[in-house]
């Protein structure tokens, strides 16, 4: 069976960087202390998983001191690089899939992402090409390759509310099959932490 790697990219929660649209809610140290909690919490459902050690893609690099205490000793540390988003999601699924292994790339934005739907995501990876699940904000917090393609991630207006359906039509442009898994809520503005 093929090896499936879990690759979280996440931003160091540090007061003022992080969290940047919650910060007139919650004030700089509140937001990056969610985002730190988030973080934790993601890290926490990929290891739950049981699909392998997961691996953090971080920014600033993973020696920076705002990763000091934050972060178990069963993850994988990497570097994310530089370049827009874009660049830097297409050089870690790249570099796993090129590898051979299958990846789950997830942000830390999601609470409700847990290990069940991680290890359904790695499941379905079994029988299609791709795997996504989407953002009510209409971006994705899961996306699941077998392949590499750099059309998924060149040239995407990340953090729109298109993102999901236009990584959707790509893979289809590409003759891809792809499931679809639940769409869930991403925790990015005030009205996001309103439950109802």
């Amino acid at each position: 069976m093929t090896a499936t790697r879990i690759v979280i990219f996440a931003k160091a929660p540090v007061a003022g960087s992080v969290k940047t649209r919650l910060i007139p809610l919650l004030g700089a140290e509140g937001a990056a202390q969610l985002a730190a909690t988030m973080l934790q919490a993601t890290v926490a459902h990929a290891i739950d998983a049981g699909l392998g050690t997961p691996e953090l893609c971080a920014s600033p690099d993973h020696g920076d001191p705002a990763w000091k205490d934050l972060l178990p000793e069963n993850l994988q540390l990497t570097d994310q690089g530089p370049g827009d988003l874009g660049k830097r999601l297409a050089t870690a699924a790249l570099r796993v899939t090129g590898t051979g292994e299958r990846l789950l790339l997830i942000g830390t934005d999601c609470p409700a992402l847990d290990g069940n739907h991680l290890r359904t995501a790695a499941s379905q990876l079994d029988t299609y090409d791709a795997v996504l699940f989407p953002a009510e904000d209409g971006g994705y917090v899961l996306l699941g390759l077998n392949r590499f393609d750099p059309t998924l991630f060149h040239g995407i207006a990340w953090s729109t509310d298109g993102v999901a359906k236009e990584t959707m039509k790509r893979i289809a442009t590409l003759g891809w099959t792809l499931f679809v898994g639940p769409t869930l809520r991403d925790i990015d503005e005030p009205n996001d932490l309103d439950p109802a």
